[in-house]
């Protein structure tokens, strides 16, 4: 499967099979990360962590403390794509890394992103 990244009018696409997305809360200054993979049916959470709790931000029910993180598996359906807006309070935007690497998305405020699963010829598919 292929992973692919819309920003500012261009598509890029990473052959991938997961990649954890981070990020930090614009409030709480708490840090987040989402475990993913990428399926015919969609982008599936396989897991969250949050690094502390804050207003509005507790950890759900089940969750267990490791390492200092709050980790999860949240009960979600595969998502068609997911819609990353960055609010430009926190100084940095979204990472999303991979076996590959990692790279920052969304940095500036109002920066808008877009993550869904390559179609059959690597373009994305319709939203």
């Amino acid at each position: 499967m292929s992973l692919c990244i819309l920003a500012a009018g261009k598509t890029v696409t990473l052959t991938v099979a997961a990649f954890t997305l981070s990020w930090t809360h614009s409030v709480e200054k708490t840090h987040w990360q989402e475990d993913w993979k990428v399926t015919p049916f969609g982008l599936q959470i396989v897991e969250a962590r949050i690094k502390g709790s804050g207003a509005g931000m507790e950890p759900p029910e089940g969750s267990v403390l490791r390492d200092g993180w709050w980790v999860y598996k949240p009960g979600m359906a595969p998502q068609r794509s997911l819609v990353l807006a960055a609010s430009g309070a926190t100084g940095e935007g979204w990472t999303l890394c991979t076996v590959q690497g990692c790279r920052e998305l969304g940095k500036a405020a109002g920066d808008t992103i877009v993550l869904e699963p390559c179609g059959p010829e690597d373009s994305s598919q319709p939203r």
